[in-house]
């Protein structure tokens, strides 16, 4: 009988490049998520103590990752092919939200939150795509968001930059698709997260509003508009994501709406805020 090398198993395994890790998070989820899918995670976040509940952990490969810095990404992804040999999976999921009336907000946060959700991540797939289109296989996962297809007040630059990624996820499929690279948008609603804390912090960061002043409350609390009592479990919209991910069959369309509810409910939501604020002015 022809005797099995013990690195083969290992060697089968998916290789799972994530951003955005940092513990409480929607990264860090997937992180566990895809581990406990028999994968080979790279985990990554601008600092690696924000990942101490996976440090020590043999199951995951950490790294320090700024998607802002091309010498950042270069570095991590030549540390994961020097390491692994291969990327079989890209998840951009890093991101960071941005509360505040577009009319008032410094601009230098817009641009902020643009180069964290939008440029960072095409910064990550410029990074993996020569090596995956050279293999003829790989998977880039981009988390967009429900407010990417419905906006409301006060989220505006976090919904446009949502919205931005939604489109070039749509384009990357289609140009992508040639070299055997499949592009996926995942489209979460409301998912319990540390994203309403990171929310507040920017806020508190924001100068005081002018014409808006009167409806500070309402600002400050859109941060954790997400992060109600009927939000989804971080833990269990990974568990959905991942399964969908790796399933071998190929996922039709460019979106991959893993929560319908809170869409729905957003958009009503929406509804009834337009007809509020119409009946104000």
């Amino acid at each position: 009988m022809e005797k099995i090398n013990s690195n083969d198993h290992e060697d089968s395994k998916p290789v799972v490049l994530i951003t955005g890790c940092t513990g409480g998070g929607i990264g860090n989820a997937l992180a566990r998520s895809f581990a406990a899918n028999s994968c080979r995670v790279v985990a990554t976040s601008r600092s690696r103590s924000t990942m101490a509940d996976l440090d020590q952990d043999p199951k995951f490969f950490l790294q320090e990752l700024d998607v802002q810095s091309d010498e950042s990404v270069n570095r991590v992804v030549n540390n994961v092919l020097d390491k692994f040999g291969r990327i079989d999976v890209l998840v951009n999921n890093a991101g960071v939200p941005c509360v505040g009336p577009l009319a008032e907000i410094p601009l230098s946060a817009i641009q902020n939150t643009f180069e964290t959700n939008v440029f960072g991540s095409m910064r990550m797939v410029q990074a993996v795509v020569p090596h995956m289109a050279t293999r003829k296989r790989g998977k880039i996962v981009n988390i967009g968001s429900v407010t990417g297809l419905v906006s409301g007040p006060w989220n505006g630059a976090y919904c446009a930059s949502k919205a931005a990624l939604h489109a070039l996820t749509d384009t990357l499929r289609l140009e992508l698709g040639h070299f055997g690279i499949d592009v996926v948008n995942v489209v979460p609603g409301a998912v319990k997260s540390n994203i309403g804390n990171s929310g507040i912090a920017i806020y508190n960061r924001m100068p005081e509003w002018k014409l808006f002043k009167p409806f500070e409350a309402a600002i400050r609390e859109r941060a954790l508009l997400s992060q109600g009592l009927r939000s989804t479990p971080t833990d269990e919209f990974a568990r959905h994501t991942v399964a969908a991910v790796l399933r071998k069959n190929h996922l039709h369309g460019s979106h991959m709406a893993v929560i319908l509810l809170p869409w729905l409910l957003c958009t009503i939501y929406l509804s009834v805020l337009e007809t509020f604020f119409l009946r104000k002015q």
